[in-house]
């Protein structure tokens, strides 16, 4: 549960951070990359804790390390005159894609379990009833 907490806590600023701000051109690829690093590491932590292994050390490393890895990659592209950081975003992309395609099974396969245990609920009461 406080990793749920956190997680919605970073989220909150970031929101918060981002509503009126304008971001230079000049650090545009920096800003964007990092974003997706974060929401990338929330939906991981998501996931983490639906499959009840959310582990806060993780998910802090996972979130500062892997924005960090993004800006180094989009540091080194414009040094050397090539677009690097489109591997971080493919990267990034294909992950939150993944985790957001889990988190909606999970919650699906909750969803159904709930369903399939009121009907029986409801059935057993009914029989207990009729007798």
């Amino acid at each position: 549960m406080m990793g749920i907490i956190i997680i919605l806590m970073f989220a909150g600023f970031g929101l918060i951070a981002g509503m009126n701000l304008i971001v230079p051109y000049a650090i545009s690829k920096y800003v964007a990359v990092a974003i997706l690093a974060f929401i990338d590491s929330i939906f991981g932590g998501i996931v983490a804790n639906m499959k009840k292994s959310f582990d806060l050390r993780v998910f802090l490393s996972g979130f500062f390390g892997n924005a960090l890895i993004a800006i180094v990659l989009v540091f080194l592209g414009e040094r050397l005159n090539v677009d690097i950081y489109l591997a971080a975003v493919i990267v990034f992309s294909t992950r939150l894609f993944s985790n957001f395609s889990i988190i909606r099974r999970i919650a699906l396969d909750k969803t159904a379990e709930k369903i399939v245990n009121s009907r029986k609920a409801k059935e057993e009461k009914e029989e207990t009833n009729d007798v």
